[in-house]
């Protein structure tokens, strides 16, 4: 992508400025970007690997990436799952 897109930018400054409590955010997003949090949430991932949203918003997507790399880390040192007994 060379460009952010008027939603783009408005899903940055959203989450820039986002309540911390999950049913907030969820209704904050509905109301505020007309989407469902899934939707946003997958945009939002995708304009994290964006260069032109690390251009508009270097902070965010900063602090964004190294979020999600933390989680990925976890999710990797996480012993695996038992089976449940059938």
């Amino acid at each position: 992508m060379s460009e952010l897109s008027e939603l783009d930018v408005a899903i940055l400054d959203f989450e820039a400025h986002a309540p911390r409590a999950v049913g907030a955010k969820e209704a904050a997003i509905r109301e505020q970007l007309d989407m469902s949090p899934v939707r946003y949430h997958q945009r939002l991932n995708q304009l994290v690997d964006d260069p032109a949203a690390l251009a508009a918003a270097p902070v965010l997507v900063g602090r964004l990436r190294r979020l999600r790399n933390r989680r990925a880390d976890l999710r990797r040192a996480a012993p695996p799952l038992e089976e449940a007994d059938s």
